[in-house]
């Protein structure tokens, strides 16, 4: 049998001529790029991953999810292959760091932002209170709902725990804010059992220049000065006070601002009788309102003379309209915390 002796020369490929097909093809990684990578090393603070780079890349084990992690072993495993954000770019050996939370938080901002176009109602746990109000997580990002909007008698200290309806009020990424409402996602299913022209029985929670707030199953709604009768009247104060149980009808039902509107003017049987004989208002509410729904049916085509009258009865957009939709700007900016957490 003849043997031959085969060299790099016979082969025409040297180590050398390896190393440099290696750096032809070499892969250029930057911070902010998601790669595919395969995990072959899990250590006690974090793991190796094989991403095609010359040296393999590391992920800490604070950078493995947006929730808490103890041990690597509870998000990757060995040869399992997915998707890392790349973090920082090569240090002084060559080596790239990594992140799965990062990932995780771009796909939360998305979710949260898609949550919010569809107007939809989330439900969450209050993990603890600040002094401005409470916070809960939201598809793992932390979310803040101000003391203005929390719609219970408890003290917010007691709330956590519990699980809240929430809807969206506030979703930034940019400005590292997320901010929900508990009042309003209560307004809102509250509204879905009301109708216009029904009478309710309720109480005065509170007393403002312009009208009455009253509690209404749990939600509030506004009595305004103007709607309170037929006869002019100096202030509210004159004609109810606190904790006052009232019989009122609803006449303005407004989803999207989260508002109610009610009136006992509309009841009166004769004009100044809120002022002058309220128990024949009362008594005589159901007859008033029945009264006040054939007229509805009645005046269908006039759409646009209930727009106008409407308009009238808004408050003015420097007032303070309602505590349902507080303004977001009362709440001083340190007690808003971030939507997302560093380690």
């Amino acid at each position: 049998m003849l043997s031959q002796k085969i060299t790099a020369t016979d082969i025409g490929f040297t180590h050398d001529d390896f190393a440099a097909l290696l750096d032809k093809y070499d892969y250029h990684f930057s911070p902010g790029d998601i790669v595919a990578g395969t995990v072959f090393s899990l250590e006690p603070r974090g793991a190796l991953i094989d991403i095609g780079a010359k040296t393999a890349a590391y992920i800490p084990i604070q950078e493995m999810s947006i929730n808490r992690v103890d041990a690597p072993e509870e998000v990757l495993q060995s040869n399992e292959t997915r998707e890392f954000f790349i973090l920082t770019d090569e240090n002084e050996d060559g080596q790239l760091t990594l992140s799965i939370r990062r990932i995780e938080y771009m796909r939360a901002w998305e979710r949260v932002r898609q949550l919010q176009a569809e107007d939809a109602t989330v439900r969450s746990l209050v993990f603890a209170t600040n002094r401005g109000g409470a916070l809960v997580r939201i598809e793992g990002l932390r979310g803040f709902i101000p003391g203005s909007h929390i719609s219970t008698r408890k003290p917010k200290e007691d709330l956590v725990g519990e699980e809240l309806p929430l809807k969206f009020l506030e979703v930034d990424e940019d400005r590292n804010r997320l901010v929900l409402s508990h009042r309003r996602a209560l307004v809102e299913r509250k509204m879905n059992r009301l109708e216009v022209g029904e009478v309710v029985i309720g109480s005065v929670r509170g007393i403002k220049p312009y009208g009455a707030f009253i509690d209404i199953g749990g939600v509030s709604g506004l009595l305004h000065i103007s709607e309170i009768s037929h006869d002019h009247i100096d202030t509210p104060h004159s004609v109810f006070n606190v904790n006052d149980e009232v019989k009122v009808m609803i006449i303005d039902l407004d989803a999207e601002r989260g508002r109610i509107s009610l009136s006992t003017k509309q009841l009166e049987p004769e004009p100044g009788d809120m002022i002058k004989n309220r128990d024949r208002v009362y008594d005589m509410a159901e007859e008033m309102a029945a009264k006040y729904r054939e007229n509805m049916r009645a005046k269908q085509q006039g759409a646009k003379a209930a727009a106008e009258s409407e308009e009238t009865l808004e408050v003015p957009a420097e007032e303070v309209v309602e505590e349902l939709v507080a303004e977001l700007a009362e709440v001083p900016e340190d007690l808003i915390p971030a939507a997302t957490e560093e380690e």
